[in-house]
């Protein structure tokens, strides 16, 4: 009788089944749950409406930040006043000053400057009577003007000059309905920076100590710092502005302008207002040096004004702000360009404290992560925050006195 064939070896009892219960499962523990997938869904609807709330509320916000930036640039003399009198007189002292100070430049300047612009409209028929009494003298200027026919658009605009002079008082008249418009706004932003004057140093102290923590000591000196910076970059920007009014005053009485003072005081104030400030009161100076001697005193001054405006933004403005906020000129910069196209003039006038503010938290964080790491290898405590320098003239908002 023949051998039965060998049968096919045959897998262990444990292992035997169909060939798709040998494929790999996958794993129920690699799969998010229902709960992490539900988290993280909120997580994003909570960032968007965040977002969506920031969006909407961008003007109180924008107040709020230009508050804090005023609180704690005039917490300076507020701090270094209070030395002789009480804090609120000396709230009150300073807050009135600031006040005073643009009511007065406007008393000085507004009415001469009106009364030579309609003066200038009066004269305008006979300026452009010598003007085409002098082309007619010159066979060049003769001749460009028969091809262009300057005299006579010239003689018809100084003909309808005095004409216009109701619909330059109607755009002015708007102006002020918007500058009016706008009193709510700014006294707004005076009366919150006036209470963070008065208290914001305070509020600071009790945030950070309600948090608790070993950390609190760190944190007070953190916001010293920053407290510092933004001081430090409220002087740098009254250095700027100081030596643009310098300049100005000197080219302006150079050339013999009237209120030559009073202009360079202008120039210097809207040059605290950054990207546009410069370039308003170079047109606002512009337009009275057509009243003294056109067109030599303004061209000369319009030269004068797009040179310095430049040499400003890029080599004052960073060197300034490099010493006041210990940012290099090329972030200085950087950050002015990105805040002005983010936000305009507020993203603009904030950007150089936000940027210092950044670079110290991660200055301090980087300092708390080197202490920790010495720590762990000495088993020696971390050494104690580096006090801020006294806030008296550049730190933040100091409590009253109980």
């Amino acid at each position: 009788m023949p051998p039965a064939p060998p049968q096919p070896p045959q897998p262990p009892a444990g292992l035997r089944g169909s060939a798709t219960d040998l494929l790999p499962h996958p794993s129920t523990e690699d799969q998010p749950s229902t709960r992490t997938v539900l988290r993280i869904v909120v997580t994003v609807l909570i960032v968007i409406g965040v977002l969506a709330l920031i969006r909407l509320l961008w003007q109180p916000i924008a107040w709020i930040l230009i508050a804090s930036f005023i609180a704690i640039a005039l917490s300076g003399p507020v701090n270094v006043l209070q030395r002789r009198m009480r804090r609120g007189l000396a709230i009150a002292t300073v807050y009135l000053s600031v006040v005073l100070v643009p009511v007065v430049l406007t008393a000085l300047i507004v009415p001469p400057l009106v009364r030579q612009a309609v003066e200038f409209a009066e004269k305008l028929p006979q300026y452009a009577d010598d003007l085409e009494q002098t082309i007619q003298k010159n066979e060049r200027l003769n001749k460009l003007d028969e091809d262009l026919g300057l005299t006579e658009r010239l003689n018809e605009l100084a003909t309808d000059a005095p004409d216009q002079i109701g619909t330059v008082a109607g755009v002015l008249r708007d102006l002020g309905t918007g500058l009016v418009n706008s009193v709510f706004a700014g006294f707004t932003i005076f009366v919150l920076s006036i209470f963070m004057v008065a208290r914001g140093r305070r509020w600071i102290d009790m945030a950070i100590e309600f948090r608790g923590g070993p950390h609190v000591g760190r944190l007070k000196a953190t916001m010293d710092r920053i407290a510092a910076a933004v001081g430090n970059y409220v002087a740098g920007a009254i250095v700027q502005a100081t030596v643009a009014g310098v300049t100005a005053f000197i080219v302006l009485s150079a050339l013999g302008v009237p209120f030559a003072g009073a202009l360079a005081l202008l120039v210097a104030l809207f040059d605290l207002i950054p990207l546009v400030g410069a370039t308003i009161a170079a047109v606002l100076v512009g337009v009275v040096t057509v009243f003294n001697d056109f067109p030599v005193d303004t061209i000369i001054w319009a030269v004068f004004a797009i040179a310095y405006q430049q040499f400003e933004n890029y080599v004052i403005q960073p060197q300034i702000q490099k010493r006041a906020v210990e940012l290099e000129p090329f972030v200085v910069l950087t950050a002015v360009l990105f805040g002005g196209t983010l936000f305009g003039i507020v993203g603009a006038l904030l950007a150089i404290p936000v940027a210092a503010t950044i670079q110290i938290a991660v200055q301090e964080w980087w300092r708390y992560r080197l202490a920790e790491r010495e720590e762990a290898i000495t088993g020696e405590g971390p050494p104690p925050p580096q006090e801020a320098g006294p806030a008296e003239g550049s730190g933040g908002p100091s409590p009253a006195p109980a």
